[in-house]
């Protein structure tokens, strides 16, 4: 049963008692839980092909519209903070452009011709990789992206709840989230909506592992842009290597706030010699260490 479907469980819903209510639509995000893991060995195909494309300086590109938009813009945005991952490599595109992420935008969507074009001006190419997001799977702006996107030789990603959607048919990846239908019928922000932040979760961090940007399960690479994160810094130094504070925050500062090139710091290299270290291993943390400390 597709997204948009009338479920005959649910008909009655508005006459149920608040408890029943809240029941339902709590089994509903178990369910899209269970539809991500189903969808697990598509997700990690994806994301290991994505990986290689960005070990060679591609971008990371989110497309959407409505809802499903919205959701991979969120994915997409919190990168350069938890990541310090660079900006000019993650492209936004949102059917409507910018107003469409606080209100609907008339015929957005639908827009073939725009969705194509986006993918010429940025640029798009072969390093890339694009990420199409639909419930239904068959939002004519996000399989244009897709398709234009595939034209241009870029590595193309599509999730959608629906089987059969011809927006995972159109990428080289296509990722199916069986959600069926929703509680309020097509109201796809539920379990639908759901189902695609557990997956585009699954995909960004997977791929912030792989490249590194992880270490011993911590952001060693998050941007420490308030006092909050400052301490976070400080408490995940003091945890890898149980240094006092003023050399901690010594280090910090030398590093200009980089947790991973102040881990070598504290190992005691001088910072020229910490910065050729991480970039011979290409930003991975445990192998830099392994060869300065053995193990």
């Amino acid at each position: 049963m597709g997204t948009e479907q009338i479920s005959p469980r649910y008909r009655d819903i508005d006459a149920w008692a608040p408890g029943e209510v809240l029941d339902a639509m709590i089994e509903g995000q178990l369910a899209a839980v269970a539809a991500v893991r189903a969808a697990s060995p598509q997700i990690e195909a994806a994301t290991l092909a994505m990986v290689e494309r960005l070990r060679k300086g591609g971008r990371i590109v989110y497309a959407g519209a409505g809802t499903s938009g919205r959701i991979a813009v969120q994915d997409g945005a919190e990168l350069p903070p938890t990541f310090d991952w660079p900006r000019d490599r993650l492209v936004l595109l949102m059917a409507g452009g910018e107003p469409a992420l606080l209100r609907s935008v008339e015929n957005a969507e639908d827009d073939k011709v725009a969705g194509a074009a986006t993918i010429t001006d940025h640029k798009i190419g072969p390093n890339d990789t694009v990420i199409g997001i639909a419930a239904s799977g068959s939002t004519p702006y996000t399989i244009a992206v897709i398709e234009a996107a595939r034209k241009v030789g870029a590595l193309t990603v599509g999730i959608a709840n629906n089987p059969g959607a011809a927006l995972a048919s159109a990428a080289e990846h296509g990722i199916i989230l069986d959600t069926g239908p929703e509680a309020i019928a097509g109201s796809t922000r539920m379990k639908a909506g759901t189902a695609q932040k557990i997956a585009l979760n699954l995909i960004s961090s997977l791929a912030m592992i792989r490249l590194g940007r992880v270490y011993e399960g911590l952001m060693v690479d998050v941007v420490a842009m308030n006092e909050k994160l400052r301490r976070r810094s400080e408490n995940m130094l003091r945890r890898l290597t149980g240094a006092a504070d003023d050399a901690i925050r010594s280090a910090l500062s030398e590093a200009n706030g980089n947790v991973k090139l102040a881990r070598v710091l504290l190992a005691g290299l001088d910072r020229a010699a910490a910065e050729a270290l991480l970039t011979k291993h290409e930003g991975h943390l445990r192998p830099a260490l392994a060869e300065i400390l053995g193990g």
